[in-house]
């Protein structure tokens, strides 16, 4: 694909200041030049004319580069002592103008000398150039710097949105490390060293799972459902045949990105909330399923639900669900759907509902 070149209003034109002011000063006084030109000659044709009018655009030129050179020292003075010695400067090099103007129209009408008459009548016109090219200068540098700003805005945005999903994404382990490090040390007591060693492979497998992707990224629905059967695995084990986990994944489905570990603390939950207190257990089903252009995916329990059992935490107080909220926020906007209800038939339920995106939407996970 060919490269477009940058336009004068877009922000790449402005990355090379220098490069920028040239290509403008020359643009600018050689459309003065030709306008000038046409202007002077429009009833006959002198070639003195044409002279006096290229010697008015090369002083002109000279002039606002000079001007270019003071009026950027003058922007590290005080505001209004800037603003004084700017009009000064100003004045000073429209008087300038005006002297060298009247000197070439003389030259051109063959007349003998300037007098006081003839430059102040050159006065308002070379007033009007130089003001509006002093406005324009600094109308673009006060973009510019406005534009630095928003850029430095957003940069801050950005690092403040990555860190706040962060801080979110490393909110949901401590609770599953310290209840894992327990029922290791628990086994390690019991001289179950099979077991706890088995237990300590599967939970260093999984946290070196977290540590390896970004907390940022998202992750396919493939190897987030790997990485909630690797945790299941870890939990099992603590409860054996009281957690019974179900997988009803749709294939065409596997391939959806999401924020990564997002079902984990779903899964906890209803570990805490339907294994933990019945003595039978329950079972924990997980599915996934896609309609259209949308990836549905629940995450059921069957245990006492809201009614039967002890209160599980809403969205406003439980820290797990909150998270998954916000994360889902951060990452799809008000284009997700998140609800939680309780069965008819008992057992509690989490309906997630984002949009199907195969393409990784900031960086790709390990």
């Amino acid at each position: 694909m060919p490269k477009t070149r940058p336009s004068i209003l877009s922000r790449p034109f402005f990355e090379d200041k220098s490069r920028a002011f040239w290509m403008l000063q020359a643009a600018g006084w050689g459309g003065y030049l030709v306008l000038r030109t046409v202007s002077s000659i429009s009833n006959t044709f002198s070639f003195k004319a044409v002279i006096a009018v290229l010697v008015e655009a090369i002083v002109g030129y000279c002039l606002t580069l000079l001007l270019s050179a003071l009026y950027g020292y003058y922007r590290r003075l005080p505001r209004i002592t800037g603003i004084v010695v700017t009009l000064a400067t100003l004045a000073a090099a429209t008087a300038i103008y005006a002297v060298i103007d009247a000197f070439t129209f003389s030259f051109k009408n063959a007349a003998p000398g300037i007098t006081l008459n003839l430059v102040l009548g050159t006065v308002f016109l070379n007033f009007v150039v130089l003001a509006g090219w002093s406005a324009l200068y600094f109308g673009i540098n006060f973009y510019l710097i406005v534009e630095e700003q928003n850029t430095q805005l957003r940069l801050l945005e950005t690092q403040a949105s990555t860190a706040q999903l962060a801080m979110l994404r490393y909110q949901l382990n401590p609770h599953f490390l310290f209840n894992t490090l327990n029922s290791i040390s628990t086994l390690v007591l019991l001289r179950e060293t099979e077991r706890a060693n088995a237990m300590l492979a599967r939970l260093s497998n999984f946290l070196r799972y977290t540590l390896a992707n970004e907390p940022t990224a998202h992750v396919t629905l493939a190897q987030e459902i790997d990485t909630l059967k690797l945790y299941l695995e870890i939990e099992k084990m603590r409860f054996d045949e009281r957690l019974r986990p179900v997988f009803d994944i749709d294939p065409r489905a596997v391939k959806a990105r999401l924020p990564s570990l997002l079902l984990q603390p779903l899964v906890e939950n209803a570990i805490k909330y339907a294994v933990t207190p019945q003595e039978e257990g329950a079972e924990i089903a997980v599915s996934a399923r896609l309609a259209g252009d949308r990836v549905r995916v629940v995450v059921a329990d069957t245990g006492p639900g809201l009614t039967r059992g002890p209160r599980r935490p809403n969205l406003s107080t439980g820290v797990g669900h909150a998270n998954i909220r916000e994360r889902l926020l951060q990452a799809f906007g008000p284009d997700h759907r998140f609800e939680t209800r309780t069965n008819p038939g008992g057992g509690f339920r989490v309906e997630i509902e984002i949009p199907f995106q195969i393409e990784e939407p900031k960086r790709e996970a390990a």
